[in-house]
C-alpha cells in the first residue's frame, strides 16, 4: 500500500508514446500509467474526484521531468517517489530498476543475482511488470537473458520506442 489511503492526486500529460495518467500521494509520485493499452492500472476509485491541473508542484515537476526525458535533455529523474504499493520484495526490485542508467540495459537474471535471489527471476519479471511508474523507473531497460524483447505493460511497441530513444537500434 502506498503510505496513505488518502486519494491519490492525479492528472494527465501528453507524451509521444501517448497520455500518461500521473497519480501521487503526499509521499511522492506513486503513478505514472498510459491512458491506453496500460496493463495493471490502478483502481480508478483511487483516484481523487477530480483532475488536479498542473499547478500540483510535483505532478508539475514529473510532466516537466517527462517532457525533458523526451526531448532528450535529461537522462536521471530526481522526482520524490512513493513505492508502497508494492510488497517488499517489489519494492526491491522497483529500487533496483532506478539503479539502471539511461541507455543501459539490464536482464531479469542479472537483477535477482543482484537481489541476493538467483533464482527468481521469474519473481522479478513478475514485479518488473507491476511497476506502478513507467519511464520514470525504467522498466522498460530490462530484456530477457539473450536480450530477447520481452513484455512491457505500457505495450512491446512503447518499450520498443523508449529503447530507440536511449540509444539502442538492435530494435
Amino acid at each position: 500500500m502506498p503510505t496513505t489511503s488518502a486519494p491519490w492526486q492525479h492528472c494527465r500529460t501528453d507524451t509521444p508514446l501517448g497520455p500518461l495518467q500521473l497519480a501521487r500521494t503526499a509521499s511522492g509520485l506513486c503513478g505514472a500509467w498510459f491512458v491506453q493499452e496500460q496493463k495493471h492500472a490502478p483502481d480508478p476509485a483511487r483516484f481523487a474526484p477530480e483532475h488536479h491541473s498542473p499547478d500540483d508542484a510535483l505532478l508539475q515537476l514529473a510532466a516537466e521531468q517527462l517532457s525533458a526525458y523526451f526531448g532528450q535533455r535529461l537522462h536521471t529523474f530526481d522526482v520524490p517517489l512513493d513505492l508502497g504499493a508494492g510488497t517488499a520484495f517489489q519494492q526491491a526490485v522497483w529500487q533496483a530498476l532506478l539503479n539502471i542508467p539511461y541507455g543501459h540495459l539490464n536482464s531479469y537474471g542479472v537483477l535477482s543475482q543482484q537481489l541476493g535471489k538467483p533464482s527468481a527471476s521469474r519473481a522479478v519479471g513478475a514485479a518488473v511488470g507491476r511497476n506502478p511508474i513507467s519511464i520514470i523507473v525504467p522498466c522498460h531497460r530490462v530484456l530477457g537473458s539473450t536480450g530477447q524483447l520481452t513484455g512491457y505493460a505500457g505495450g512491446l511497441w512503447r518499450k520498443q520506442a523508449l529503447l530507440k530513444l536511449e540509444g539502442h537500434s538492435l530494435f
